[in-house]
């Protein structure tokens, strides 16, 4: 080991010959260092020449494998995480410094925890699935189904009359896009003038009420100088609120002007709906 006794200068000659763009096998020739671990130790955080990098479907991996390195994964849970051997882990990380030793207390809850996301995974996949297979199950809608959906969506997310307080008139106000678009399909359908409607946004004064303009005018396709005054709704500080985020877009509110008419044959649509359903029940009650 004498000639390994002036560390830092040999040190300072491999890094030196590093950043002229020499590889591992030029530098441990040049110095005759034949220990592996020592000139590991000498070439420690210097990165390879990019001559030296050959293009390969690996190389992402690589680059994955290199940063969870460096947060402090093993071996075993990059392997985990990529799916690739350890062997070519550990050429791919050889370089970087060693992660402190994890007790066994903090190693079983990370696998714990990789286990758990693993299965969220499965979890998502299976999901997923089902969600594509039922509605490839939709298919096609008809004029009549698509006019029966409408009435029902309204019936259930659109304002209603009330004895105690007479509001006969078209108002549905809701935050999901796609109930928003079945909607307008439907007053589409009943041939609704487009110039009767109006349309504004509900959301809460601490959100982007900007870009929730924006988002609603695009997806309904309108100018935003052409909604009406958006309604704020004040934040209460003891409230914890979920809905917060780039996500949150408040709710649309779709008014259709001197719509007492359609108001009152929505509502004899819903009953004749309700009628027929259980007219259709009877013959399964017992």
């Amino acid at each position: 080991m004498s000639k390994y006794a002036d560390f830092e200068g040999l040190r300072t000659q491999a890094v030196t010959l590093r950043r002229e763009g020499l590889s591992r096998r030029q530098i441990r020739d040049r110095l005759h260092v034949d220990n592996n671990d020592i000139l590991n130790r000498l070439l420690e955080g210097e990165p390879p020449p990019e001559w030296t990098k050959r293009p390969r479907a690996k190389d992402d991996l690589r680059e994955r494998a290199r940063e969870l390195r460096l947060k402090g994964m093993t071996y075993d849970e990059i392997q985990v995480e990529l799916g690739c051997s350890k062997s070519s882990i550990s050429l791919w990380v050889r370089d970087l410094p060693k992660p402190e030793r994890r007790t066994p207390a903090e190693q079983a809850r990370l696998a714990g925890r990789r286990r758990w996301e693993h299965e969220l995974a499965v979890r998502d996949v299976e999901r997923q699935a089902t969600k594509q297979g039922a509605r490839q199950e939709i298919g096609a809608m008809s004029a009549r189904e698509l006019f029966l959906v409408g009435v029902g969506l309204y019936w259930a997310e659109g304002g209603k009359d009330k004895p105690y307080d007479r509001r006969e008139k078209v108002q549905f106000v809701n935050s999901d896009p796609g109930m928003v678009a079945t909607f307008l399909a439907w007053l589409r359908l009943l041939e609704v003038d487009p110039d009767s409607l109006c349309f504004s946004v509900m959301i809460h004064e601490s959100a982007h009420v900007g870009a929730a303009e924006r988002y609603w005018a695009d997806l309904i396709g309108i100018d935003v100088e052409q909604l009406f005054k958006t309604t704020l709704k004040r934040h209460n500080p003891r409230t914890v609120r979920k809905n917060t985020g780039e996500g949150y877009r408040g709710c649309l509110v779709v008014r259709v002007r001197q719509s007492a008419h359609l108001y009152r044959r929505i509502e004899g649509w819903w009953c004749g709906i309700v009628g027929a359903a259980r007219e259709a029940d009877h013959p399964n009650r017992t």
